[in-house]
């Protein structure tokens, strides 16, 4: 399933200076490093790289599915894993501004099913920067008779635990069960489900006309097929929703979109003519610290990096073969956002490597 280590995501984006200007000898550098990772015949990934909000790099390489050898392009639709939860959080940040909720509400007001021990002292806000120290429902999930956990499983998986990992609001832990419970607190205050919300709200403003949450009935256009490495057989078998029970919880790990979408929804966070800026600007700053030293933080769905500046803005996502990355410097509107369907390949490293070309 997605992310759980809350280690993975404690090496720190360490870059000097700006972003510089990407001539055609850059990008020849940077497509000649793509092809050397991911061949025309294997799984690969698409990329798309915006500078001071232009696009100035967008390409697939590789293939959407081993069998019908369908390439890879910016319209193919990938599952993100973990870039989910911005979008979760921001539907929660839409739904305080409209006075549906609070962030300071207890998890008591909206699941009375739920321990009172752990109900009454989990906040809001302390789900959305991972400071809640909730249990992990995937060892409390009966799944005997279950083919995909939704978030209601989720739910149900820890309704009657009495203990936390810590005093909520003293540490940092990396949580999925607390994005999937953002996610049936968009469903309890809305009155819709998580994927109608999101599409009424979001996806459709931004004409992210193919972005769907995934599901069992749901059709995915330029649908991906996630792929996981065989080390022993050198070989990628598949690896998605009917081969990961936790594959299908929404809120944590739930969206499918191209990148072509996906820069629909930065370029929205860069221009602030969509979504009030107040709101983009806190869900893209520090709310809770992971490592004063090396100045990173959680906001409300992303990681801030302060050590250098402009500060920059990122997160990682993975599920099933899935891989995904979005590295952005938002006073630069600037971003490199890559998708991927298969998991053998560290995108945060690679990331790492293109930045350095363009910058240098």
């Amino acid at each position: 399933m997605i992310l759980r280590s809350t280690t993975a995501f404690l090496f720190v984006f360490i870059f000097a200076g700006s972003a510089a200007q990407t001539p055609d000898a850059t990008k020849a550098q940077i497509d000649s490093l793509l092809k050397t990772i991911y061949k025309n015949d294997a799984p690969g990934l698409s990329i798309s790289i915006i500078q001071k909000g232009k696009s100035v790099f967008k390409k697939g390489y590789g293939i959407a599915n081993l069998e019908t050898k369908t390439a890879l392009d910016s319209k193919t639709n990938f599952n993100i894993g973990s870039l989910t939860k911005q979008f979760t959080a921001f539907a929660i940040l839409q739904l305080v501004e409209k006075k549906k909720l609070s962030l300071d509400d207890h998890l008591a007001k909206f699941f009375p099913t739920l321990n009172k021990k752990v109900a009454d002292i989990i906040t809001v806000r302390e789900l959305l920067t991972h400071s809640s120290g909730i249990i992990d429902h995937y060892d409390l999930t009966d799944t005997r008779n279950l083919k995909h956990a939704h978030i209601n499983d989720v739910l149900n998986a820890i309704k009657n635990i009495d203990s936390t990992y810590f005093v909520p609001g003293s540490q940092f832990r990396y949580s999925n069960t607390a994005y999937c419970l953002l996610s049936l607190i968009i469903e309890k205050t809305s009155g819709m489900s998580y994927a109608q919300y999101l599409k009424k709200n979001i996806f459709t403003p931004l004409r992210m006309k193919q972005t769907v949450i995934w599901n069992e009935k749901v059709k995915i256009g330029n649908e991906v097929t996630g792929y996981e490495f065989d080390s022993t057989t050198k070989s990628f078998k598949r690896s998605g929703a009917d081969e990961n029970i936790f594959f299908s919880t929404e809120g944590d790990g739930g969206i499918y979109t191209s990148v072509d979408d996906y820069v629909n929804w930065f370029a929205a966070l860069e221009t602030g003519k969509m979504f009030p800026q107040e709101m983009i600007g806190q869900a893209r700053s520090p709310k809770f610290p992971i490592d004063k030293e090396n100045h990173l933080s959680y906001g409300y769905g992303w990681f801030i990096n302060e050590t250098s500046m402009p500060i920059n803005v990122y997160h990682s996502g993975s599920n099933g073969g899935f891989r995904a990355y979005s590295f952005s410097i938002p006073k630069e509107n600037f971003l490199i956002v890559i998708f991927s369907n298969r998991d053998d390949v560290d995108l945060e490293k690679l990331i790492k490597k293109i930045y350095t070309i363009i910058s240098s």
